[in-house]
């Protein structure tokens, strides 16, 4: 390779600037991690070799580097093997952006595009019963002005199944309706897919204080300083008040509650209520239907009644074929 293309940096730039940005539009939270991946290998990189980071080369950035640098997010950073594997996306992503552009770098795209993912087992989802999901709403102290806003969020998350991002992004135009009836909120998913989420009128009632007094573009959920609330603000909320009223409900004490949780939570419960997935899946802003049958295959209770249906000697063991008359009827006239 050439001395000028073999260097990282301008490389690094046109990466994060053109491609992610200009070329694939890729949200906001998205180009935010790749840009702290490079942030963390970058440096890493740099002290191997000895020099400046931008003096970086190619060869700096070996297929053996970043393998190191995997290890060392599992062992001295405590990631989970899911965020390690986050990690290796942004790099493979980055390596294929100079490949296909770069024709020298091609082999040592494909030594770094080599390094391969680490298989993870799926994990069973995590959601709250009922009356845990009641007793996390009630937390919030509501005779304060934040404990208000607090359980007016809670309650938001729970109504709607939104991620954290989302909620964060809600601005007073993304509301409709009023609190006697009842209305819609507008959330911007993942892609910037904007779908619409129904709300209860005591969801629109806790909400109204908020918005008073607010430009349409206002953002709807606001921090102590009354800067508009980030989404690690909302899992920093969610985790105080889980911690208030852990001690009061055990089954709690092996759940780790989040914003996600809430999210799991709300399509359990939908699933319960007898709504069927496809109408889940448009609710959640899942693009596809398998990531929606998770929440089915997650729940205990549905799976208990079912197996009960099967229990020889039950009503449902009595049906037979031939107490349908009107089904054969109707087979042989077809």
């Amino acid at each position: 390779m050439t001395k000028n293309n073999d260097n990282l940096a301008p490389w690094v730039k046109r990466f994060l600037l053109e491609h992610l940005v200009a070329e694939r539009n890729l949200a906001r939270n998205t180009q935010h991690s790749y840009r702290d991946t490079l942030c963390l290998l970058l440096p890493r990189a740099a002290k191997l070799a000895s020099k400046p980071i931008d003096r970086l080369m190619f060869s700096d950035l070996s297929a053996d580097v970043v393998r190191g640098f995997l290890a060392n997010l599992e062992s001295e950073r405590a990631c989970s093997i899911n965020t390690r594997n986050q990690r290796l996306a942004a790099i493979h992503a980055f390596a294929r952006f100079i490949g296909e552009r770069n024709p020298e770098a091609l082999v040592w795209c494909g030594e770094v595009r080599g390094v391969p993912f680490k298989r993870t087992g799926k994990k069973s989802r995590s959601y709250l019963e009922k009356a845990e999901m009641d007793a996390l709403l009630n937390a919030p102290d509501q005779q304060t002005v934040q404990g208000r806003r607090d359980h007016a969020l809670l309650l938001f998350l729970y109504n709607s199944g939104a991620r954290a991002s989302e909620a964060a992004d809600l601005k007073v135009e993304d509301f409709e309706g009023d609190a006697r009836r009842g209305g819609l909120a507008s959330l911007r998913g993942k892609g910037s897919k904007i779908r619409n989420v129904p709300l209860w009128g005591k969801t629109l009632a806790a909400l109204s204080p908020l918005v008073k007094d607010k430009l349409p573009t206002d953002h709807v959920f606001h921090n102590r300083l009354g800067s508009p609330i980030t989404r690690f603000g909302i899992y920093a909320l969610v985790d105080r008040h889980a911690e208030s009223i852990r001690d009061k409900l055990s089954p709690l004490t092996a759940k780790r509650v989040s914003p996600h949780t809430i999210r799991h939570t709300t399509a359990t419960h939908l699933l319960r209520a007898g709504v069927d997935i496809n109408t889940i899946r448009g609710w959640l802003g899942h693009v596809s239907i398998d990531t929606t049958n998770h929440y089915a295959e997650a729940d205990l209770e549905m799976k208990a009644k079912a197996l009960a249906s099967c229990e020889p000697g039950s009503s449902a063991d009595r049906k037979r074929w031939r107490a349908e008359p009107a089904i054969m009827e109707f087979l042989k006239n077809l």
